[in-house]
């Protein structure tokens, strides 16, 4: 795995928006703050709409086709996640970043281009999208920048919540939950050797994270796991049945017999702290070691 190299102040990144439409202000505000600190490229039709996506599947195409061919760009950051990533995503130019390497940012949808990514062997950060950063949380907005100028500085996450018992070292790998059953189901999820899974999920009902659990492990798709950490499983609330989504997530996720934690500070909730994937990291009872190295 090839993880990009560090970002610097002054490197150009490139903001597009591969997937729905957005709050233009929030992402305005982003690139602003962006702008004091690398050189920001993007064209305006990532303001495009038509219906639930960020323009056409044409622009939305071509536009990643350039941000992953351009030799300049240090970065790709999405405007926003929301639907429509799937759509143009399997056909884009991925050997492309496996030349000129760069780092993909995003969560949600963006899970896809850090499939895809991993795909053609280069790490990736789940974190904040522009619009994300639009907000103005400074302590976030440091951590983000950390994250991408000092990629290879360890982090620790401690007082999760422990599971299920053990220690594991592996490759970071995931990212939403909705996401990855989405690649699998197009053929486009490959899990790592001994990979750490990282999950997180918005709005949905504990039965579909059932149903989504249930058949990548059905399939086999989550075999080469070694561990899971889970993050944020925000507005997935029981549900007529009275049954939590950590009630179906620890039933399920036990059959894997791996260990597991739970608690992680990442996903659609208030804080999101980015999380490199296809990088090392160490999973112990109530602790999880990001440590690229």
């Amino acid at each position: 795995m090839i993880a990009p190299r560090p970002l610097r102040p002054g490197d150009t990144v490139r903001v597009i928006a591969p997937s729905g439409p957005f709050d233009r202000a929030l992402v305005l505000r982003g690139i602003g703050w962006l702008g004091e600190r690398y050189r920001v490229r993007f064209d305006w039709g990532i303001f495009e709409r038509q219906g639930f996506l960020a323009g056409s599947d044409a622009r939305r195409a071509s536009e990643l086709d350039g941000a992953l061919s351009e030799p300049d760009t240090a970065a790709i950051l999405a405007a926003r996640g929301g639907y429509g990533l799937s759509r143009i995503v399997a056909r884009a130019n991925w050997s492309a970043l496996r030349r000129a390497p760069k780092w993909i940012v995003g969560f949600s949808d963006i899970t896809l281009l850090h499939v895809e990514a991993a795909r053609v062997g280069v790490a990736s950060l789940h974190a904040h999208n522009v619009a994300g950063m639009g907000r103005g949380w400074e302590p976030a907005r440091r951590e983000w920048c950390e994250a991408l100028e000092a990629p290879h500085r360890c982090r620790d996450f401690t007082g999760l919540k422990t599971w299920v018992s053990g220690t594991v070292e592996g490759v970071l790998a995931g990212g939403n939950l909705s996401m990855l059953h989405a690649a699998h189901a197009a053929g486009r999820l490959r899990m790592p050797s001994r990979a750490l899974l990282v999950l997180e999920e918005v709005s949905e009902a504990p039965y579909r994270l059932d149903r989504m659990l249930t058949a990548l492990i059905s399939s086999g798709a989550l075999d080469r796991v070694a561990g899971v950490v889970l993050g944020d499983m925000t507005d997935c609330g029981p549900g007529r049945y009275g049954i939590s989504a950590s009630e179906v997530l620890r039933e399920r996720l036990s059959t894997l017999r791996v260990p597991v934690l739970a608690g992680l500070p990442i996903g659609h909730g208030t804080v999101n702290r980015p999380v490199p994937l296809g990088v090392p990291g160490r999973l112990e009872p109530g602790r999880f070691r990001v440590c690229p190295g």
